[in-house]
């Protein structure tokens, strides 16, 4: 278990999408228990409505989410930089501390499933992932 609370950033192109899904996924299973922040390497300028509804379905909150690009200092003094989907670039930068690691998530739409359902597959995928990062970090389930 660790004894001090990691730092994790979710980065995608965006940061209207995944990485925000990704955030309040993480928030409502750590708690307070991570630091948990997400950014864009080319934000966008609104949150994804069908991503906040879905994730909404799940008892997490990213409708107050505002799409942001990369703090340098965030970046340095993450313990993990997760990068969602193959979009995103994040080159490591002189002082970082953490790791960089890239997931690609389904993408129910290259097999023809779009709206809630594909939204919904997504989140799904992104909360399986999310977990398993957790529980590697030693923090159990809040929610």
């Amino acid at each position: 278990m660790t004894t001090q609370t990691p730092t994790i950033l979710f980065v995608c192109k965006k940061n209207g999408g995944k990485s925000q899904m990704a955030a309040a996924l993480a928030e409502l299973h750590a708690g307070d228990r991570a630091e948990i922040h997400s950014a864009g390497t080319h934000p966008g300028t609104a949150i994804n409505a069908l991503s906040a509804d879905v994730i909404a379905e799940l008892g997490a909150d990213m409708s107050r989410g505002v799409p942001k690009a990369i703090d340098p200092d965030l970046l340095r003094r993450a313990d993990r930089t997760i990068i969602l989907g193959n979009e995103a670039q994040v080159e490591p930068i002189e002082g970082m501390r953490g790791t960089i690691e890239r997931w690609i998530t389904d993408e129910p739409s290259e097999r023809g499933i779009e709206g809630d359902e594909r939204m919904r597959l997504v989140r799904d995928d992104i909360d399986r992932r999310v977990g398993t990062l957790l529980s590697e970090l030693g923090i159990t389930n809040a929610s």
